[in-house]
Order: C-alpha cells, then structure tokens, then sequence
C-alpha cells in the first residue's frame, strides 16, 4: 500500500478529487463510470510495482456502506484512467478516532466521546469515526492521507478514574495499558507503519477507567467520574482541532 503517487506531475493522494476516464471502451463497467467524478481512498501498489487508485464515486448511494472494500462500491483503476478536478488536493487533514467497547463499561469512554462530539459542528477536513473494536478498519484508516489522528479511549495508567490526559507516543507505542477490548492502539500503529505511511502527528486523548471496568461484562453505562469526563474530553479535542487546522 502506498500513500500517494505522483502522476503526470500532480499529487494523487487519499481524498483527492478526479474524474474517471476509462480506456476500456467496451467494458460496461467503463461505459458507467465514464466522467463520472470520484474521491481517491487509497493509492495501491500491486507485486508488480503497478500503482492503481481506489476511488469512490460521489453519487454512488452505496458509497456510504462502510470505507474498505465494499464489493461494487469501491473501483480500481489505472492512474492514466483519472484526471484531477480543480481544487481536488485531498481534504481529509484530521481524523479523531473513537476506540472502545460499549458492552465493557467505561472502555466505551472513546465510543461517547466521538458520538457527542458528532452532535456538535466539526471544521472541514475533521472526520470523527466511532471504531469500536474494529481494528482493521482503523489500520486502513491511518493510511487514508491524514495529517493527524487523534485516539479517544479508555486506557490505565495509574491516575484518578475520570482523569483526561493528552499522550503523544513515539515510534514505540503509548506506554501504559490499553484496556483489553480486542483493539489495541499501539499495536494497530505499529502495524499500520508496517504496512505504509501513516499520519506524521498521533496523539491519543486517553481517559482513567474506573476499577471495575476490567471486570464488567456487558455493561453499557460509564462509571461517574468517566461518564462526567466526556465533556471535558470534548472541549480538549476541539481546542486540539483548532490548533491542527491553524
């Protein structure tokens, strides 16, 4: 997998805008997609070094079924095949990223933060996505051409339950411990370095659970001290926002 490509002297990058022109010809898949516009979700690079583009077109209403490799929602195509829009340099610059599992008490603590900062108005180029447990879907995500991610989850690091603490890893992880929910950050990083670039800034807002989370099993409320730190992990990811798109 690669991040961009540089294709007749313009950028191809993840969310940039392009119009489809298939050289097929007789296909009718291309006689479908023929000037139809479209946003570049990955570039892709196969065994051969042969570099090809996965894009979505816009007024596709399935576009919508999930972001990776949804069967006939998602096309392939060469990059001799797209030519760019004007203004089509890629939009997508911060992606605030809710981790958690809602049936384990106060690890659904990411999973709330995102839900309420969805109820709220995000600047352009913010997309605010509840991951829950699906790792995979966050691995890809890293590789989408954001500039920052910001992690929202439930992590214990010895602090006060409900205590909101800003954590910029390094190269080898987050330090502490992730609570068990099947999706661990540093290790969904490390993997997603491994596979291709990912976004130069991660940060990870992290929240102390309560003691009882590591042994609730389903149960869907947050403790107190975690469900009254939602709003203060709101307003920090906002002030975050706001410096990362200055």
């Amino acid at each position: 997998m690669s991040g961009k490509a540089m294709i007749g002297g313009w950028e191809a990058a993840p969310g940039g805008r392009v119009r489809l022109r298939p050289r097929g010809g007789a296909d009718i898949f291309d006689l479908a997609l023929l000037g139809r516009t479209a946003t570049i979700e990955r570039v892709e690079e196969d065994m051969e070094g042969g570099v090809h583009l996965v894009v979505a077109v816009d007024d596709d209403p399935g576009r919508g079924l999930g972001a990776h490799n949804q069967l006939g929602h998602r096309f392939f195509v060469r990059p001799d095949e797209v030519e760019p829009l004007p203004g089509g340099a890629p939009a997508r610059k911060v992606l605030v990223a809710g981790i958690g599992n809602v049936f384990h008490g106060d690890d659904g603590f990411g999973v709330e933060v995102v839900r309420r900062l969805g109820e709220r108005q995000v600047p352009d180029g913010v997309d605010v996505t509840d991951f829950g447990i699906r790792g995979i879907d966050l691995m890809y995500a890293l590789g989408d051409g954001y500039r920052t991610v910001i992690l929202v989850d439930a992590s214990a690091r010895g602090h006060t339950p409900g205590t909101v603490s800003l954590i910029e890893p390094d190269a080898g992880g987050f330090g502490g411990t992730v609570d068990a929910h099947g999706l661990d950050p540093a290790q969904v990083l490390r993997l997603a370095r491994d596979s291709g670039p990912v976004p130069p800034r991660v940060l990870l807002v992290a929240c102390e659970p309560s003691a009882r989370t590591s042994d609730t099993t389903w149960e869907m409320e947050l403790s107190a001290p975690v469900g009254a730190a939602v709003d203060e992990a709101v307003r920090l990811i906002e002030r975050l926002l706001e410096k990362e798109l200055a």
